[in-house]
């Protein structure tokens, strides 16, 4: 045994030398002895290859993966030499002081190393590297724990009671307790040992609770997969450098070694993590050739495909032809989901009187999306603040709907539901796309007071049953034309979502199609009743979006010019007295998102002025809806003005957006002085 372990020993040194590890560990050695100061314990990180080092001794390789404390051990021998040998850190006196943690770049792609965290049973006991995937849902506090301390016997006399012979540092799973115990007693003497305080190393650490990402399919409010699944968190310890890399709501991939931590009388499975790297999801990189052919056959028109998308959209839940203005806005904004800072964001705000039916269609529309989240009403939509579980009595920042939907939607069900401090928190969310959460020092141990800014990169949907209130919404005579009473929901509020859309059908005049097709859902669910539903099934909208989604689109002039045209014309003309123009701050931002999400959903990746004009047309909706009609004047659904049968329908359609488009132009000659606008005359 002592000759495979001598073995090893000049093996991992080749490797070291080979891999450039050497040098970095004569340079992490420089610091040290640079300092001139004593230290209980040299902490060194060496990142290993185990492909490489597999090839260049087996044993050693298998020693790395299955028995990753041991071969610690062996490279701390190594270095111990080395340095010895090379005079690298004058103050070392022990092997034991030298704490060396190993780093591998990778693991086998193979199921034996994979830790899947929603099975049972999960595998804490064979203290080797394994690698798993989950999403951070709450994040501690960073706080402080013993990386190593040194003890000295406390028997004078004894040869122990001086040098750097006992040494204690952390191993995975251990508790603070188990590395700083008073009951140590000398190997030589039997005298207790005793804790030279001054020589004690702390480090920095952080708790994590993760899950396992399938938790986002039993988050979602519809779903086709009727598999059932296990579902638990797990905590995860991020110590040192790796504190702090991981955010809330992210989706990661670690590498580490599980353990099972005492916490009084209950035990917690735990993983000790080496590597921390952050998952981007990857959007597919074609769409169906249904789509494909649908998109040729419509090329002659920048309208006619997106129109027949809406138009067909979500026929499992409502009948191809109804409500296409509200499935419209749902494909911009889903769309238009990402996880970039300062992205576009489009946030609906449908007022309505048939809930069930917007509540089914909102459902539906969620899981074409990865993070789709429904928020339950029981929990918190934002991030929130309780003590640790653990026992360090440190702050713990829990996740929410709104963090765990992150590059997705996040459906809240009623607004008229939530109480006003929840729709004051929603306000400022949807101002600043961020939130803070408030850490009180005194209730969590700290010194001072803390505040942590999370960002929420999400697009919020929700509804407004206009019968919820004794008030009814609709239309009166102190009203401007086309105005609703939206007095349910603070003017702020109202503007911070980008359109606010009214559908078509009140819930005293369901469609015929619409009746006939909830009857016949609900004597037979899963039935296919249109022959679209087949043609295009949900899987080819889930890979339609997540390609059209990661469209990078740039506006043309036109379009710009365009938009901005429109946006200073609105301005002048809709003023009041008293705090003049009536239009919010983030009016062209959420101009600018309609255009690029059409022409996205277009399939294109430059904006152009029939993409700016669907964009105005629907946002001008939205104003009407809130501040009643302008000189624009336009129709009350401007954008599906009719319903589409068949080519003639279409052809109709282009010839109305025509209209419109030279009806806008004159509007912004009419309103907007200094504006260029190019026409087809000039």
């Amino acid at each position: 045994m002592h000759q495979e372990i001598q073995k090893m020993r000049e093996i991992a040194l080749v490797y070291l030398d080979r891999s450039g590890g050497l040098q970095k560990f004569v340079h992490d050695c420089k610091k040290y002895n640079d300092s001139k100061q004593s230290y209980a314990v040299y902490r060194f990180i060496i990142s290993i290859n185990p492909s490489d080092i597999a090839e260049l001794d087996a044993t050693l390789g298998n020693y790395i993966l299955h028995k990753p404390i041991q071969a610690a051990q062996i490279f701390q021998s190594v270095c111990f030499i080395a340095i010895k040998t090379l005079s690298l850190i004058e103050q070392l006196q022990t092997e034991a002081q030298i704490y060396i943690l190993l780093k591998p770049t990778h693991l086998p792609p193979l199921p034996s190393y994979i830790l899947s965290l929603s099975a049972f049973p999960f595998d804490y006991t064979s203290q080797r590297f394994y690698m798993s995937e989950g999403i951070s849902i709450a994040m501690g506090t960073v706080t402080k724990y013993t990386q190593g301390a040194r003890f000295l016997c406390t028997e004078e006399t004894c040869p122990f009671s001086e040098g750097f012979r006992y040494i204690r540092v952390h191993l995975p799973g251990a508790t603070e307790s188990a590395t700083v115990r008073n009951d140590f007693v000398c190997s030589l003497c039997s005298s207790p040992l005793q804790e030279d305080m001054k020589f004690r190393v702390l480090g920095d650490k952080q708790i994590v609770e993760m899950i396992d990402a399938k938790v986002l399919n039993a988050l979602k409010g519809y779903s086709n997969d009727k598999s059932h699944f296990r579902i638990q968190t797990f905590t995860v310890f991020l110590r040192d450098e790796l504190a702090n890399k991981m955010k809330i709501g992210n989706h990661y991939k670690i590498i580490g070694i599980p353990a099972c931590v005492q916490n009084g009388l209950q035990p917690t499975a735990c993983i000790e993590v080496n590597s921390v790297q952050l998952c981007k999801p990857n959007g597919p990189s074609f769409v169906s050739d249904n789509f494909k052919y649908l998109l040729s056959l419509t090329s002659s028109s920048c309208w006619r495909f997106t129109a027949i998308l809406a138009n067909i959209f979500a026929s499992q839940v409502v009948p191809p032809g109804t409500y296409n203005t509200l499935k419209l806005a749902i494909l911009l904004s889903l769309v238009q989901t990402c996880e970039k800072e300062n992205a576009d964001y489009l946030d609906l705000l449908i007022v309505t009187s048939n809930t069930l039916v917007i509540d089914r269609l909102l459902n539906y529309s969620i899981c074409l999306l990865p993070r789709g989240i429904r928020h339950p009403p029981s929990s918190e939509i934002f991030p929130s603040v309780s003590k640790d579980k653990h026992g360090t009595g440190s702050a713990s920042i829990q996740a929410c709907s709104a963090v765990l939907a992150k590059g997705g939607i996040c459906y809240i069900g009623d607004l008229s539901s939530y109480k006003k401090d929840k729709l004051d928190l929603l306000q400022s969310v949807l101002e600043s796309r961020t939130t803070t959460v408030f850490i009180p020092g005194k209730k969590y141990g700290e010194e001072a007071d803390q505040q942590v800014t999370i960002s929420v990169q999400t697009n919020f949907w929700s509804f407004v049953d206009v019968d919820s209130s004794s008030k009814k919404h609709i239309l009166k005579d102190n009203f401007l034309i086309g105005q609703m009473d939206t007095s349910l929901i603070p003017p702020n509020l109202l503007d911070g979502f980008g359109l606010l859309i009214y559908n078509e059908f009140p819930s005293c005049l369901l469609s015929s199609p619409l009746v006939h097709h909830i009857l016949k859902k609900a004597i037979n669910p899963e039935a296919m009743l249109y022959k679209v539903s087949q043609q295009f099934r949900m899987q080819d909208y889930e890979e339609f979006i997540l390609f059209a989604k990661n469209l990078h689109v740039e506006l043309s002039s036109e379009a710009e010019n365009l938009i901005q045209g429109y946006y200073v014309a609105s301005r002048r003309v809709r003023r009041d007295s008293i705090h003049g123009s009536i239009l919010s701050a983030s009016a062209l931002k959420i101009l600018i998102s309609l255009s690029k999400a059409h022409t996205k959903l277009s399939l294109r990746k430059k904006v152009l002025e029939e993409d700016a004009l669907i964009a105005i047309l629907l946002f001008e909706s939205s104003l009407t809806l809130k501040h009643g009609k302008s000189a624009l004047c336009i129709a009350p659904n401007p954008v599906f003005p009719f319903d589409l049968s068949d080519e003639n329908s279409l052809q109709q359609r282009d010839s109305y957006l025509i209209q419109c488009h030279h009806q806008l132009l004159k509007f912004i000659g009419a309103y907007g002085p200094g504006i260029h606008i190019n026409t087809n005359e000039e």
